[in-house]
Order: structure tokens, then C-alpha cells, then sequence
């Protein structure tokens, strides 16, 4: 398939949101991004002349649970069934992946008598460190084509979305699991309860859910509008998840801040009834969210503010460049700088083109703003005066694959938590 996207012209998307999709609470406005084509929709060269389609990216907040969320414009078959996102590519996350299943194997005592399930296991990145230590796995993913990369890596992949009657299927089929593991995952459902009600589900009565997954108190902390695009639903403080895990006979024992994305949290689930002890970590970050003012609506009324003063101050960043004579260029093709882009209206006049690592995504164009991907190669080639980082949360190891470039002038800008030139 050519594109990542691939709505039917027949097919009308889902109604817009009215109640909240976890509890059906009132809904507030949070965050308004204007309009933006899906962030994984990238263009071939013989779709420039073709028109694309822009969906809302207004977020609202619940009155009950202060869960954020985001309006269901697509459905996930139409997000996920070809997905452009390949985790290998990034060292970061390799890293992030080995270092996961040391310690879940150490702490859950996992050997070739248990069975662990990871749910969008994408291109089997963690789950080969698994297969490596002799330790039964299945990793489910509903990208066909990133699905295919997993078993060629011989991970065992199913290419399904998981939901409560899939988890009924391998319960049935003596595959209930020791482990469930959902990294980066519960912010693409749709339809929480059908997915966490799986979750439980699937578990063993002693088994372990980890679910890792953006912070909404680092989001608004560091103005990190752009991890809001459509393919993310939901966005989670740590009480909502709490409470969204509750309503289905899960309860969290444990639960850590991580770096990835910008600030994660990983949690550690159970049933209700499980012997896991709770950790001191659980009352400590209901304390800190309760100072950060999460349950306040106050909160997150300046959080618009914020994000129209960093477009401002971006454009006005990259005009200055454009008008003393630099040539910039970009580094990344993630779904956040999509988002970036679109919002502040940024296009190949200001950025000339990017590179990314995903080979494929070369040769294409970004949704929207039409901006050339190219190979990692070209900064070598063109020698840009200035590199836009847009997948800042990864801004070390970039740095670091650009020291060649940066040695010999080339400056690097990072846009959140406001747009800044590197030193």
C-alpha cells in the first residue's frame, strides 16, 4: 500500500466526542491545534497534486476523571492497519527495550515457563529480547506491514487489534499470560474499556500488566502540544489511569517516571486480588499530582496560552533565519513534528526539506505541509546552516549522530519546551 492512511471515500468518520470515552463525563475545552491531515499520512510524489483531508485536533478534558482526550475523526483500521513508525530505527528505544525486559525477567522470575504478551509489539523491537532469553512470547500487532518486519526478526506476531474478544480467544487457547506488556499503546485506543477489560482478562490470577505511556502533567509542564495528533486518543495523568484500570478489577502496585516521549510513566497493574504489595511510588506520585494541580482547572486553562506564544516565537525564529540568508533543514519525520509543523503553519519555504532513518519514508513528502524526506546523507551533502530537531525527546542522540555537522558550524534548534538554538 502506497500510503499510511486509507479511508474509504464512502466512509463517514466516527461521531465527534461528546461524553468522556473512559468514565462519560462532561467534556471542557483543553487545547485547539486548528486542523491537521493524519500524522502518518505521508505523501508519495504522485499525490502532491492531490488533495488532502484535514481533521480537528481539539482536545477536551474531563470534568470527572481529567482524562484528555481527542475526538475519534479516524477509525484505527484506517491509522494502523500500514503504519510508517518502525521502533528499531531509534538506538534510544533499543536501549530503553533491553533494559525492560533485564529488569521485568529479574523482577517477575519470567523463564521458559512463563508466557508474555505485548500488545503493539510493532516491529518486535522488545520482544526479540525476550526470544533471546528462551521466553515464550507473542507480540500482537495490527500493522500488517510492521507485523511482517517482527516474524522476519523471529518474533512470533499475531497482526490483530487486541480487545476483550481476542484476549477471550488465547485464554481459550491455554495462552493467558504471566505478563501483558502495552508500551506506547493505551493513548491509540479508542474504546478504553473494551481494551482494558482484555487486559484483565488475558492475565494469569498472579500476572503483571505494564503500560507505559506519555505523562499529561509533563505534557502541560514542558508545552509539549505536539504529542497530540489523531492516532493519539487520550492523554493520562496517573489518577485517570488508576481509575480506568479500577473499573476493571485492576489495581496498580507500582508505577515509574521515565524519560521517553518527553516524561512516561510506567505502570504496574494487577488484578485487584493479586499478593503484589503496593509501592511507596504509588501514594508518592498521587501527592505530586495533586501539588501539580491536576485535579485543578486552572491548570490546564493556560496551556492554550502557552502554545500559541511557542508558534509565535518559532515563526518568528525561523522568518529571522530565512531573512538573514540560512538554509534550514530538519531532522526527524515523527508523528509530533507533523503536528509541530501543520499548527504553525511552517512549509518548505522555511524548512527546505528533513531526513529521517525510516527508509520508508524516503522519498516522501510530510502530510500537510509537503516537506521533502530525505536520507540521513543529505545534511552531510547540503551543509544547512541550522538543524530543526523534531523529535526533540531524542535530542541527545541526535546530537550526537550530528557532532560531525555541528563541528563544523551547523547549529541545532529545538522547538519545546520552547524553540531554543543549542549552544
Amino acid at each position: 500500500m502506497d500510503g499510511t492512511i486509507a479511508l474509504p471515500h464512502d466512509t463517514a468518520p466516527p461521531p465527534a466526542l461528546h461524553a468522556c470515552r473512559a468514565c462519560g463525563g462532561m467534556l471542557h475545552e483543553f487545547v485547539d491545534l486548528g486542523v491537521s491531515p493524519p500524522c502518518e499520512a505521508f505523501l508519495s510524489a504522485d499525490q502532491l497534486h492531490a488533495p488532502e483531508t484535514f481533521y480537528p485536533l481539539d482536545v477536551r478534558i474531563c470534568t470527572t476523571c481529567r482524562l484528555a482526550q481527542l475526538p475519534q475523526y479516524l477509525p484505527p483500521e484506517a491509522i494502523f492497519t500500514e503504519y510508517a513508525y518502525f521502533s528499531s530505527f531509534s538506538e534510544a528505544w533499543l536501549r530503553h527495550a533491553r533494559d525492560y525486559v533485564a529488569l521485568a525477567a529479574a523482577r517477575f522470575a519470567l523463564g521458559a515457563g512463563s508466557f508474555v504478551v505485548e500488545v503493539a509489539s510493532n516491529d518486535g523491537y522488545l520482544l526479540r529480547n525476550m526470544v533471546a532469553r528462551g521466553i515464550p512470547c507473542l507480540g500482537i500487532e495490527p500493522a500488517r506491514n510492521v507485523a511482517a518486519a517482527a516474524e522476519q526478526a523471529g518474533v512470533p506476531t499475531l497482526a490483530a487489534f487486541f480487545g476483550r474478544a481476542l484476549a477471550a480467544r488465547l485464554v481459550a487457547e491455554g495462552r493467558a499470560a504471566d505478563l501483558v506488556i502495552g508500551n506506547n499503546v493505551l493513548a491509540q485506543v479508542p474504546d478504553l474499556n473494551d481494551f482494558v477489560a482484555g487486559l484483565a482478562l488475558l492475565l494469569k490470577p498472579d500476572g503483571v500488566v505494564t503500560l507505559e505511556f506519555p505523562h499529561l502533567a509533563r505534557l502541560i509542564a514542558g508545552n509539549q502540544f505536539d504529542t497530540i495528533y489523531h492516532e493519539h486518543f487520550s492523554y493520562f495523568s496517573f489518577a485517570s489511569v488508576q481509575r480506568l484500570l479500577a473499573a476493571h478489577g485492576l489495581r496498580v502496585f507500582d508505577v515509574e517516571e521515565l524519560w521517553t516521549h518527553g516524561g512516561s510513566l510506567r505502570v504496574f497493574g494487577c488484578r485487584a486480588d493479586a499478593a503484589h504489595a503496593s509501592s511507596p511510588a504509588v501514594a508518592r506520585l498521587e501527592a505530586a499530582e495533586e501539588a501539580a494541580g491536576l485535579r485543578d482547572p486552572a491548570t490546564y486553562a493556560g496551556f492554550a496560552a502557552r502554545v500559541q506564544a511557542i508558534r509565535h516565537d518559532l515563526l518568528a525564529l525561523l522568518i529571522g533565519l530565512k531573512r538573514d540568508g540560512a538554509r534550514v533543514a530538519g531532522y526527524g519525520a515523527p508523528g509530533k513534528g507533523n503536528t509541530l509543523l501543520n499548527y504553525c503553519g511552517i512549509r518548505s519555504d522555511l524548512l527546505a526539506f528533513t531526513v529521517d532513518r525510516n527508509p520508508y519514508k524516503w522519498g516522501r513528502f510530510l502530510p500537510g505541509t509537503r516537506i521533502p524526506i530525505r536520507r540521513p546523507e543529505a545534511l552531510e551533502a547540503e551543509k544547512p546552516d541550522y538543524v530543526l530537531i523534531l523529535p526533540w525527546n531524542l535530542r541527545e542522540e541526535i546530537a550526537r549522530q550530528l557532532a560531525p555537522l555541528t563541528a563544523r558550524g551547523t547549529r541545532l534548534i529545538v522547538p519545546i519546551p520552547r524553540p531554543e538554538i543549542l549552544t
